[in-house]
């Protein structure tokens, strides 16, 4: 019995290993298509918008920036001035918030405790309360490097996830998906330019027009979210790329088409691909559920 237990553990462990043997291959023969990223803890979300009126992280980074460049800049002026207690007052100030916002951390993503230095914070107070100086610099570094080691593995992939635009939810028209709008609209350019090129002015202009009116509903969406920050779509120099294309589909060449097409494109789409679609195809990468087929099919 005991020689049957210990032949079933070793073929266990040996299947474990194959398991990860192979794994391990798999990925590495794949390395071109297979990319690691680390996602921040769920908890983080509620401190973003939508699920929070503000930005609370947000703003407890940005204080905690500015609350070490203080605390450096006193803890400075206190070493060449020690006789100076308004800078030692301000030097405590400063102090007791950096330690206030950065234990704040571990609060508001419990996930996340592991990761402070508190033992750096407990240093930087009885250094600062002991009036020596001229060591706070190298704690902040300590502190610094705690910052910078969750940054490294999470602020590109959080911005990504909640702060990029989300257009999932926004639709054009009842029924009509926002990305099946766009989906429209490069047909309706590339149609503009097949009509052109084979000669069918009248094919061309009636996908001009459709475009235009394509164009316009869509830029009835900007308010999604530039809601205190208006945003004209087409504006003028959209508009009168409109009227240009359209002249010379009517009586211009070849060439002074695909110009005013190609000017076109690029005002009116890549200009905001630049900024929005690469955004928010890198949030929906990072938010979609794993898609195992396509994974197996790498």
């Amino acid at each position: 019995m005991k020689k049957a237990s210990l032949f079933r553990w070793a073929l266990f462990i040996l299947l474990q290993c194959l398991i990860i043997a192979i794994v391990i291959n798999v990925t590495y023969k794949h390395k071109d298509k297979v990319s690691m990223v680390k996602l921040p803890p769920a908890s983080l979300a509620q401190w973003y918008k939508p699920e929070n009126k503000r930005q609370v992280w947000l703003h407890n980074m940005f204080k905690l920036r500015r609350e070490m460049q203080a605390v450096q800049y006193y803890s400075n002026n206190s070493s060449n001035n020690p006789a100076d207690t308004f800078n030692e007052n301000l030097l405590n100030k400063w102090t007791s918030r950096l330690s206030e916002h950065y234990l704040k951390i571990g609060e508001m993503v419990p996930e996340w405790q592991d990761k402070l230095n508190t033992k750096a914070i407990d240093v930087l107070q009885a250094t600062v309360k002991n009036k020596q100086f001229q060591d706070v610099p190298s704690v902040l570094t300590e502190l610094a490097e705690s910052c910078d080691g969750c940054h490294v593995d999470y602020r590109a992939t959080t911005a990504m996830l909640y702060r990029a635009p989300d257009f999932s939810k926004i639709e054009i028209s009842p029924l009509v998906p926002f990305e099946t709008h766009m989906d429209k609209l490069t047909k309706q350019v590339n149609q503009i330019k097949i009509a052109s090129e084979d000669s069918m002015s009248d094919v061309a202009l009636f996908s001009l027009s459709d475009l235009k009116i394509g164009i316009n509903a869509l830029g009835k969406t900007c308010s999604n979210c530039h809601k205190h920050d208006p945003r004209t779509y087409p504006d003028d120099t959209i508009n009168n790329t409109l009227i240009k294309l359209e002249q010379s589909l009517k009586t211009g060449t070849l060439k002074d088409q695909g110009r005013e097409l190609g000017t076109l494109a690029v005002i009116a789409c890549a200009r905001c691909h630049g900024t929005h679609r690469l955004s928010y195809d890198t949030r929906k990468q990072l938010s979609d559920e794993p898609d195992w087929y396509q994974l197996m099919k790498h």
